[in-house]
C-alpha cells in the first residue's frame, strides 16, 4: 500500500472507531501525516496533555490501526502536550 492508501484507510478507522471513543472522554485525534507506513496523530481536546495519552496512543489506537490496516508499521504521537 502507498502512504496515501494507508492514510485513506486509517481515516476511515479513525472516523468510525477511534474518534467516537476519544470523544466519549472529551477528546479527539487527527492524522497529521503518513510517512513510510508510520502514522502521525495529533490528539485534541481532553486527550491533549492527558497522563494516559501515551498508553491510549500505543495500546489503543496503534493496536487497532495495525489490526484494521496491516500496512501500518507504527503510530507516533504528534501532539505537543502541555
Amino acid at each position: 500500500m502507498t502512504d496515501q492508501e494507508i492514510l485513506e484507510a486509517v481515516i476511515v478507522v479513525m472516523d468510525e472507531e477511534v474518534s467516537p471513543a476519544l470523544a466519549s472522554h472529551g477528546g479527539g485525534g487527527v492524522v497529521t501525516k503518513v510517512e513510510n507506513g508510520v502514522v502521525f496523530i495529533e490528539l485534541e481536546g481532553g486527550c491533549k496533555g492527558c497522563p494516559g495519552a501515551r498508553m491510549t496512543m500505543k495500546n489503543g489506537i496503534e493496536t487497532l490501526l495495525k489490526e484494521k490496516v496491516p500496512a501500518v508499521k507504527e503510530v507516533i504521537d504528534d501532539t505537543i502536550h502541555m
